[in-house]
């Protein structure tokens, strides 16, 4: 297969995924809100279930040898790094509308193609520039966060965008070296031994965020089960599509997330975007759209060479 369209390919299966995450924030937001469960133990679900999830199907697949990997430790740093931004992201999403969470979280494609271009030496054109400056801007459109309102809660994204900014990196960077199951499992190890740690310490210094409990209810459990489920392959999916296409080209694709997250926040608390949201997702969408339309253009034209 021609390398554009494998890039293409790259494209379509970001999207795919960056439509269907925001359903685990939704998840995170329910669990914290209506069943009272703490972000903290959430997010330790979150994570001790995707093993539950990844690992029977590593088992299978590789034997005894399971847990063998080229990179092991740049692996758990990951999961140490996702662990520690889906903390800050749940604990945001309790207090704020999913919408405004996405909305200051998208500061992370800059950061994203800003590493891509000064680590790994990936071509930035001024069009894509462009279009994620526009993607941005979008997104701030949709929600103009207010410190005024929200009081440090708001920063807690920020630095959520700079750690997850962080983790996709290393999925770029460490390539081929372990298959994507292997890479999300022992990334399930490092967030479940990070999260067990910052639940022990949390609950004596933080209070009711870090406080531990157990699923009160059958669905309340089945809920987690999904969330790890969900956690676990779709970030693998993700780790494939990094595989696919360079990471500046796939950065402006995670806007596509505010369109689920308002969609959500609607649904499940009543969050209705006003008409200046709206606006904002229709920028959004195009600047992932114009990428997606200059790819198609240069396979076209690297066709014809």
């Amino acid at each position: 297969m021609h390398e554009s369209n494998t890039v293409i390919r790259g494209m379509l299966l970001m999207t795919a995924c960056m439509a269907v995450l925001p359903c685990m924030d939704a998840i995170a937001k329910y669990m914290a809100v209506v069943e009272g469960m703490s972000p903290a133990q959430v997010t330790f679900y979150r994570f001790f279930f995707q093993l539950v999830a990844t690992l029977p199907l590593l088992v299978t697949l590789n034997g005894r040898d399971f847990l063998r990997a080229k990179r092991p430790f740049a692996n758990l740093l990951r999961g140490v790094l996702h662990g520690a931004a889906s903390l800050l992201f749940f604990v945001a999403v309790k207090y704020m509308p999913l919408a405004d969470v996405f909305a200051i979280y998208f500061v992370e494609p800059f950061m994203l193609t800003a590493l891509s271009a000064l680590f790994l030496g990936e071509k930035v054109g001024w069009r894509r520039w462009l279009a994620i400056v526009i993607g941005f801007g979008g997104a701030m459109i949709v929600i103009q966060p207010s410190y005024a309102i929200f009081g440090w809660t708001a920063l807690l994204p920020v630095l959520c965008a700079f750690l997850f900014a962080i983790y996709m990196f290393l999925n770029r960077a460490i390539g081929d070296a372990d298959p994507p199951l292997t890479m999300q499992t022992l990334a399930g190890f490092g967030g479940t031994l990070f999260m067990g740690m910052a639940l022990l310490v949390g609950n004596a210094a933080a209070g009711s965020d870090f406080a531990p409990s157990l699923p009160h209810s059958w669905r309340a459990l089945g809920l987690l089960l999904l969330l790890g489920a969900l956690s676990g392959y779709l970030h693998l999916l993700v780790v494939r599509a990094f595989r696919m296409a360079p990471l500046s080209v796939l950065a402006p694709f995670q806007y596509f997330e505010i369109i689920s997250a308002t969609a959500l926040g609607y649904l499940l608390f009543s969050d209705f975007p006003e008409p200046s949201k709206w606006l904002g997702i229709v920028i959004i969408v195009g600047s992932g759209l114009f990428i997606l339309w200059r790819e198609r253009v240069r396979a076209q034209e690297a066709a014809k060479r």
